[in-house]
């Protein structure tokens, strides 16, 4: 069930072209855990990583990310100026996860800058932290403010590649050989460099 979830709510970030995605799937508590430590000895082998951000009322809230590409992402000027005026521990995207799970577990609302940890882009992020509703150019996976050509591109990379993999899946593929592995590519660019 978690493997559907994941291809249905994550197949950008299992393709390597999002940071991260959100998702929430019922669950027992203990079952969910003991799936997602089974899970992650595959994904952390590729560059993902997947983690519970919150349980409550039976409804766990997922997480599935590239650390690699959060930690790039979380050195960027106005990600860190974001970040350091709502008091996380920015230099340390680890810690930064954490304190993301310690305010999703003290509030009921999505703190704003959830927004980072998405791969969203930084001014969509300050616009929707500044005022949700106001400026709003277009709304896909997110609200735009800034960039809507390039958002609504990106929307459709983020739709097709969905479709793919669902597709992909329905013909017997498995999650595992569907995850593209940023790190391999890596390893090999710099070898060959």
């Amino acid at each position: 069930m978690l493997e559907e979830k994941i291809i249905e709510f994550c197949s950008p970030t299992l393709a390597g072209i999002k940071t991260g995605n959100l998702f929430s799937i019922k669950t027992d508590g203990k079952h969910i855990k003991e799936e997602i430590k089974k899970l992650n000895r595959i994904l952390i082998k590729k560059g993902l990583r997947l983690i519970p951000l919150r349980e409550k009322s039976g409804i766990t809230l997922i997480y599935l990310y590239r650390p690699e590409r959060l930690k790039s992402e979380l050195v960027s000027p106005e990600t860190k100026s974001i970040l350091a005026e709502k008091g996380y521990p920015c230099g340390n995207p680890d810690r930064c996860v954490v304190e993301l799970i310690k305010r999703l577990v003290e509030n009921d609302n999505f703190p704003h800058e959830i927004g980072v940890f998405l791969g969203y882009p930084p001014k969509d992020v300050r616009g929707f932290m500044n005022s949700p509703c106001d400026g709003v150019k277009c709304v896909g996976c997110w609200k735009v403010y800034d960039n809507q050509k390039k958002a609504e591109k990106t929307f459709e990379k983020y739709k097709i590649c969905s479709l793919i993999y669902k597709e992909e899946i329905s013909r017997g593929k498995t999650l595992e050989s569907m995850i593209v592995d940023e790190q391999r590519f890596t390893n090999v660019k710099a070898a060959n460099a």
